[in-house]
């Protein structure tokens, strides 16, 4: 073949896929040029009687996404944050859940805390074999554990804080404290 058979058989399909992006392109504006949204109340249509038009406004720029929520049974009733209300029975067994979790988190961490308390020694934990000659060492790890020792502080205060608010303020166990 030579190079001009070659661009005589390309030229009609170059042209016929042309034609037909455009006629595409084209059916395509046209649709979504036609398609008019109309918000009614809390729903959304293209299609609105005359009664309706009345009552429904014309949206304007842009596509509408509708994300559906989720169904509530019938009867259920929402709470003041938005989620379906518990009955009494219900919300009380939850709590006593969330209770019984916090406490054993609040004992893990109580226990971890007498185990840093112990290993902290007042500031003054033994020395390991490699920070008897760099005393940069021995201060850095002392720091860490200070550092550890507070951290865990604050997570005992933080659970204790959720089970005063889940008690009604009573408090159940008071934390250990770090030496300072």
């Amino acid at each position: 073949m030579k190079p001009t058979n070659f661009v005589y058989f390309l030229t009609p399909l170059v042209v016929c896929a042309t034609w037909v992006g455009l006629l595409t392109a084209g059916y395509c504006n046209n649709a979504r040029a036609d398609d008019r949204i109309y918000r009614c109340g809390n729903q959304y249509t293209n299609t609105v009687t005359e009664e309706q038009a009345k009552s429904c406004k014309l949206l304007s720029g842009g596509n509408v996404t509708v994300i559906q929520g989720p169904r509530l049974q019938s009867g259920a009733r929402l709470g003041v944050s938005g989620a379906p209300h518990m009955d009494g029975a219900d919300q009380r067994a939850k709590d006593a859940d969330a209770r019984q979790i916090l406490e054993s988190e609040l004992r893990k961490a109580q226990a971890r805390q007498q185990e840093l308390l112990k290993d902290y020694n007042n500031g003054q934990p033994e020395k390991m074999g490699s920070e008897s000659r760099n005393n940069q060492k021995y201060l850095d790890r002392v720091a860490e554990m200070k550092a550890a020792l507070d951290r865990n502080d604050s997570d005992i205060s933080g659970i204790q804080r959720e089970l005063d608010r889940l008690n009604g303020g009573a408090t159940t166990n008071a934390p250990v404290t770090a030496a300072k």
